[in-house]
């Protein structure tokens, strides 16, 4: 017979209950109101009427003013997420290895590591501003050495790939801690079988720790692939919002509810910014549900 500690079966009822509750608050009653809100013209301004437009704001992100603008924010986000998704879940897999070593100081290297996680964005974004300062950052001077010169956030061939690094710098911490909480869950027994077995390093690796540590992995490149779609601070901080080389859809939408884009033309709208929170919901729900099932297939296969 199963127990339940801390009051029994009524405790766990009432805390199933909040957590139904808490989710039906601050989850499906703002779900719900961004896709009722999508189909009216609202601007969020006192004194103008809010009108039932159907679906006049999806036809308007399909419509050729639009479209163009629509899919560069589409094309850069789907680079931004797969490309930081990537090289985060590498880096930070290799560093994760290396910490669980037997490494002096490694506490220190680990908080080092986790130091971007617990800074705010405008604090980041204001280091690699400076750091990438195309008159006085270290980054010019070093560049300078080599007879170059750029504007880095400013040059359109630069931008995204730097706020790309930026992104993946600043998601490490946590991808980090998840793969050695993976690496520690691993019995040591398994490493010294394979290494009486003759395995080397590169075959422990690929035999032994990405197999075991494939729920880890999985968790890592949901959070980070579902992340990156969604993220949109960083590009504001480091290169404004109607930088078109940097240009994301939470950003569009960000920009859409509260200003518009005046270099694009664009007024603003909460019931067009909520159209676009809607499909990209559906972009984000359908990447996310490809990618998982991809990886528990692996992890099967593993």
């Amino acid at each position: 017979m199963t127990s339940y500690p801390f009051g029994g079966r009524k405790a766990l009822r009432t805390s199933s209950g909040l957590a139904a509750a808490l989710l039906f608050v601050f989850v499906i009653v703002p779900a719900v109101g961004i896709f009722v809100i999508s189909f009216t013209d609202i601007r969020g301004l006192p004194g103008i009427p809010i009108h039932w437009i159907n679906f006049d704001n999806y036809i308007e992100f399909f419509s050729p003013a639009r479209i163009d603008y629509n899919l560069n924010a589409l094309k850069n986000t789907l680079i931004y997420a797969v490309v930081s998704t990537v090289f985060a879940n590498v880096i930070a897999l290799g560093i994760a290895v290396l910490f669980n070593q037997r490494l002096r100081g490694r506490n220190v290297y680990r908080a080092i590591v986790f130091l971007p996680t617990i800074l705010g964005v405008t604090v980041i974004g204001l280091i690699w501003s400076l750091f990438f300062n195309p008159s006085q950052g270290p980054a010019a001077s070093i560049w300078a050495l080599f007879g170059g010169s750029s504007a880095f956030f400013g040059d359109p061939k630069l931008a995204l790939s730097l706020v790309i690094l930026v992104q993946i710098w600043s998601s490490l911490g946590v991808a980090v801690v998840i793969y050695l909480a993976g690496l520690q869950a691993i019995p040591e027994d398994l490493y010294e079988a394979a290494s009486i077995d003759g395995a080397s390093g590169w075959q422990r690796l690929r035999l032994v720790t990405i197999p075991l540590l494939a729920p880890s992995i999985t968790a890592n490149v949901l959070l980070s692939i579902v992340g990156s779609l969604q993220s949109y601070q960083l590009a504001y901080v480091l290169t404004g919002p109607s930088n078109p080389a940097t240009q994301l859809l939470s950003l569009a939408i960000f920009s859409q509810a509260f200003g518009g884009n005046a270099a694009a033309g664009i007024a603003a709208s909460q019931g067009y910014a909520a159209t676009i929170s809607v499909i990209q919901f559906f972009i984000v729900g359908i990447i996310s549900v490809i990618v998982l099932a991809f990886l528990r297939r692996r992890e099967a296969q593993l």
